[in-house]
């Protein structure tokens, strides 16, 4: 272990996970749960990165000096697949996993250096990013699904999904929300699933951040939320995040282009690419005015709902 204090109050995680239901008490744990984990693999850890909302993660060493990530997860249903993900993938298209401890949501994982995330190359333009992310998710997509996987399924998720956003718009009727608008997303959210053309491992959270570049491969996806389904539910918060479409005057436009150009290095559909973008970003507005309480940011979420919606023919 590193005598550097490994979990230091200003680190994400700690302002994260200390307001949910025992919150407090894993992170009081999280010292002890590093210390287990370096000294049952053998490393040596040094200070955690800053990024991490919902995980402690560093980098570490053997005493041979091969390097790595330890990354020790809050204990939530997102987190429970990664490691089951990481084995089936088995470095395609995303970092390797060499060690697995389920019990402490504990992963000893491939180093990507220099780890720069594909939403900061500033060598490549947004197209570019754009269609090296899709060619990512290619690769994790190839990767068949054995019956026995021990992954959430994506229709019981996000039918879940549906009834809370469906709870909190009755409950909170927010302004900006349009009552048909969030019908629809919520609709969208229990039917697409069971539309799909076939089924994936799906990433989850495919954000520029979740995708370094590295040494072994131009770019390798981190911090997956793994489930079985429809594959179109990855790539919108790629689209979403690089280069910010939705902040440019007129922004329909460049989310088309976008959306087609990103369909396009998939082979997939665009309409269906945009209705889960829908779905998704419904979830995501209703979450923000019902979690972080910030009217605002969900107002501005269903604005671009009514754009993506348009796109889709919805």
């Amino acid at each position: 272990m590193t005598s550097a204090e490994p979990v230091p109050p200003t680190l994400p995680v700690v302002r994260t996970v200390a307001g949910h239901p025992g919150g407090r008490a894993w992170l009081d744990r999280l010292p002890r749960l590093i210390g287990e984990s370096a000294e049952r693999w053998g490393l040596t850890v040094g200070a955690p990165f800053a990024g991490g909302s919902c995980s402690w993660v560093a980098p570490a060493r053997r005493a041979d000096g091969s390097g790595f990530v330890l990354k020790v997860s809050w204990p939530h249903r997102e987190a429970a697949g990664e490691g089951e993900a990481l084995r089936l993938w088995d470095g395609r298209g995303c970092v390797r996993l060499y060690e697995h401890d389920p019990e402490r949501y504990a992963l000893l994982l491939e180093r990507c250096l220099p780890g720069t995330g594909l939403g900061d190359d500033g060598r490549l333009s947004a197209e570019e990013r754009l269609v090296a992310g899709a060619g990512v998710l290619r690769e994790l997509w190839e990767v068949p699904v054995p019956p026995d996987a021990a992954l959430d399924r994506m229709a019981e998720v996000t039918a879940g999904w549906a009834d809370t956003a469906e709870e909190r718009m009755a409950r909170l009727a927010p302004p900006g929300f349009d009552p048909a608008l969030v019908a629809l997303g919520v609709r969208l959210l229990r039917e697409l699933p069971g539309t799909a053309a076939r089924e994936v491992v799906v990433h989850g959270d495919l954000n520029p951040g979740n995708v370094l570049a590295a040494q072994r491969r131009e770019w390798l996806a981190i911090d997956a939320k793994p489930m079985v389904g429809d594959p179109l539910y990855d790539p919108w918060p790629l689209i979403e995040q690089i280069d910010a479409p939705f902040g440019r005057p007129g922004p329909r436009p460049v989310v088309a282009a976008r959306c087609a150009l990103v369909a396009d290095a998939l082979g997939e559909d665009v309409r269906r690419l945009q209705a889960w973008a829908v779905a998704r970003r419904v979830e995501s507005a209703l979450w923000a005015v019902a979690v972080p309480g910030d009217a605002e940011a969900g107002a501005a979420m269903m604005r671009q709902v009514r754009v993506l919606a348009d796109l889709a023919g919805l």
